[in-house]
């Protein structure tokens, strides 16, 4: 089956964007830091770069390595669409959570209105390319989607926001993950790959 998999940058204080939706106070290192680190991060998840940014970034013909679908919220879609782009991931199917967007705002994009969880649970049950889901955020539909989310990757950055969207904004559900790697840049960013604790019942239902 396929995974959910919530890869997301995170302060320090756990914020994923600032109370307007700001990103951009997101410290880099020097040059030379920064670019050794997108190069790591692009090299694992090229798919994870907008496509109007892929040819800069030199991937224009790189292949989707983990993901084939992308799940957001309307305030993540929101910066796309602040700048007229309304397919901003068009090497990758285009899932947008929100009752207020309309749902031909790109043939590429799948406006779904309500229910997440069940949009979610269909598309984990497909098979065909083997790749995973990516839950790009907000905080809102990451709390929604919380029991259904496998897999955690983290880019945690060393500032404190004070205020902001959440990384996970809904019922308390205490949800353990296991850590299965971490690794820190000379500029302070740690990534950590986190996978969801089962319980011995669900392992074995899972396996059976």
């Amino acid at each position: 089956m396929r995974k959910l998999v919530y890869y997301v940058a995170v302060t320090l204080d756990g914020r994923i964007a600032g109370p307007s939706g700001e990103y951009d106070f997101f410290p880099g290192g020097g040059e030379q830091q920064t670019a050794a680190y997108f190069a790591w991060m692009n090299a694992l998840y090229p798919e994870t770069v907008p496509t109007a940014y892929r040819a800069a970034a030199g991937l224009t013909d790189s292949p989707n390595r983990r993901f084939d679908t992308i799940i957001q919220g309307l305030g993540s879609y929101r910066a796309a669409l602040d700048v007229g782009i309304t397919s901003p991931y068009a090497h990758l199917r285009q899932y947008v959570v929100s009752s207020t967007l309309e749902p031909d705002i790109d043939p590429a994009v799948t406006v779904v209105p309500s229910d997440p969880l069940a949009v979610v649970r269909e598309l984990k049950r497909e098979e065909g390319s083997g790749l995973d889901i990516w839950l790009c955020g907000g905080g809102k539909l990451a709390g929604t989607l919380l029991p259904e989310i496998d897999e955690l990757l983290i880019k945690s950055y060393p500032v404190v926001a004070g205020a902001g969207v959440p990384a996970f904004d809904g019922a308390f559900d205490p949800t353990v993950f296991d850590v299965a790697e971490r690794t820190a840049f000379p500029s302070g960013v740690t990534f950590t790959h986190l996978t969801r604790r089962r319980s011995p019942t669900t392992q074995a239902r899972t396996q059976s």
